[in-house]
């Protein structure tokens, strides 16, 4: 079977770049449970209360709405529980130094996939 290339959106937030100051972008990866990714490649999440924090050197995304795999056993996942970013250190440091220096907030403007992987894109606002 031949893997997947190009990008497939699955959500977008578009009232961030609206009601926000995009200063800087970042890609990234997201650490999926079974059934959220199988949620996500039905077209199914939602960005609307979501943001990120980087705490003790991590990055997770908070309050995005992964709705349940309608086909799923007993062993869904949660739909909001936290989820954590794959960033290299050196993002996260930097990510790390604007939030708590200038106040800002890392505001996530869309989870899609790339080349069969599931990416969000990251905003400093």
């Amino acid at each position: 079977m031949p893997r997947e290339t190009g990008r497939k959106l699955i959500a977008q937030n578009r009232k961030a770049r609206h009601d926000y100051e995009v200063l800087d972008t970042y890609e990234c990866g997201i650490v999926l449970q079974g059934t959220e990714v199988k949620s996500l490649r039905a077209g199914r999440a939602s960005l609307v209360d979501a943001f990120a924090t980087v705490d003790d050197g991590e990055v997770w995304l908070r309050s995005a709405h992964i709705p349940e795999y309608a086909f799923g056993t007993w062993k869904n996942h949660a739909t909001r529980r936290n989820r954590k970013l794959l960033l290299h250190r050196k993002e996260i440091a930097k990510l790390d130094r604007e939030t708590a220096s200038s106040g800002r907030t890392i505001v996530p403007l869309a989870i899609y996939f790339s080349d069969g992987y599931a990416k969000v894109e990251l905003a400093i606002a």
